[in-house]
């Protein structure tokens, strides 16, 4: 095959590539024309309600009684009885004995008491009749002496008074004593001194208990505390927090049990006058009047544990009715942005800027004060920063 051949051939092969190029990229499709994606930011909101009632005031701490002792006799003694109920997590009623101290010694120190008042009420008898005598005599004696001689006035020893106040000083010393000597038999049975249940006891039959040594302790039953630590800013919400009120503050105890939450109503109690030295908060103590009554389930369903009470020791959130202020409202806790400012997207879909007061801060919400309007749409997540008079997009209707 000579030069011009090849030559020829490759020029075909070149026309021939040539041509099915422009063939494919003629049947090929049109491209898709997309409009390129707004530059808009696109923004989530939440409505804007308006506030009415009270602003809750959030806290929480741990449930304690109301009242806590320790129990120790006052007397000793060997232990011969002890009331089963006295155990740990059982219920005794106030005036219940819950054990006793052998008594044999203590009934004998009573008779000897007993027959010592009789002695001394013989001896004071006695004396009051020397005395009767003693006076008898000396105004006989008086009136044999001569009229015009003027009459000396009897001593208190002729009169023998002195020996009447030691017979009367000698019986009230035994009376004081068989008061004791009855005292300490009755202590010898340990009572409860309210309604309550027992937290420890270390107490059994035989044991020699000593006076003042501690062998169980009691809470009371009638009533728990919560110590909620505020700040002063939630504190001044509470109305009447020093001053005192006619009518109390109303507060919820809610604690969870197997993951359902369960409430107990209570009240502001008090408050104490001093912060706490390390987180510099002020303690608001809530009473809760009936603690070991069923609590009511937030959910319809209740839980596993059926209706358990409001157990020492337990963390608890509260809700404390706070002060009812004139004008506020109620936005999303991601509405609020940093330096106190909510970001308002108009009718027309331009920001605005608007400067609020937090009154209170919720779980899920605050509460504030500003030129706010019900049922504006506060941007709640879609911008890092905003200006006023800025464009965004909510595509719809805002959420609430």
């Amino acid at each position: 095959m000579s030069r011009r051949t090849g030559y020829l051939i490759a020029v075909a092969l070149v026309v021939g590539a040539v041509v099915v190029a422009t063939l494919l990229v003629s049947l090929a499709p049109e491209p898709e024309r997309r409009e390129p994606p707004s530059k808009i930011p696109y923004v989530e909101t939440a409505r804007i309600v308006a506030g009415s009632g009270s602003i809750p005031v959030y806290g929480a701490g741990t449930v304690r009684p109301s009242a806590e002792i320790d129990i120790a006799p006052q007397v000793g003694g060997r232990v011969v009885w002890v009331d089963p109920g006295f155990r740990s997590g059982g219920r005794v009623a106030a005036g219940q004995t819950l054990f006793r101290v052998e008594e044999a010694d203590y009934q004998y120190r009573l008779q000897e008491a007993e027959a010592a008042v009789a002695d001394r009420r013989v001896a004071f008898l006695k004396a009051q009749e020397d005395a009767a005598i003693a006076r008898v005599e000396y105004e006989r004696y008086s009136g044999r002496q001569d009229a015009a001689a003027a009459p000396q006035p009897a001593s208190r020893l002729t009169l023998r008074e002195p020996q009447l106040e030691a017979a009367e000083a000698a019986l009230k010393r035994e009376q004081a004593r068989l008061a004791e000597a009855k005292l300490a038999l009755a202590r010898t049975r340990i009572k409860a001194p309210f309604d309550g249940f027992v937290r420890e006891e270390s107490v059994a039959l035989g044991q020699l208990a000593t006076p003042g040594q501690p062998v169980g302790r009691l809470f009371a039953a009638q009533a728990a505390e919560v110590a909620v630590p505020l700040s002063d800013a939630d504190a001044a919400l509470i109305p009447g927090l020093w001053a005192p009120q006619d009518s109390t503050v109303a507060a919820r105890v809610i604690a969870d049990y197997g993951g359902v939450g369960y409430v107990w109503p209570g009240h502001v109690d008090r408050a104490e006058v001093s912060l706490d030295e390390g987180t510099r908060t002020i303690d608001v103590i809530v009473r809760v009047p009936n603690p070991f009554a069923a609590g009511e389930p937030l959910e319809a369903a209740g839980g596993l544990l059926g209706s358990p009470p409001l157990l020492i020791g337990k963390f608890a959130k509260v809700v404390i009715e706070g002060r009812t202020p004139g004008d506020y409202f109620q936005v999303r806790r991601a509405a609020l942005q940093p330096g106190n400012e909510i970001w308002v997207v108009d009718r027309n879909g331009t920001v605005r800027i608007v400067p609020v007061r937090v009154v209170q801060r919720g779980n899920g919400e605050v509460f504030v004060t500003g030129a706010l309007k019900r049922g504006e749409a506060a941007i709640i997540s879609g911008l890092q920063f905003a200006t006023n008079g800025m464009a965004v997009r909510i595509g719809g209707a805002a959420t609430q």
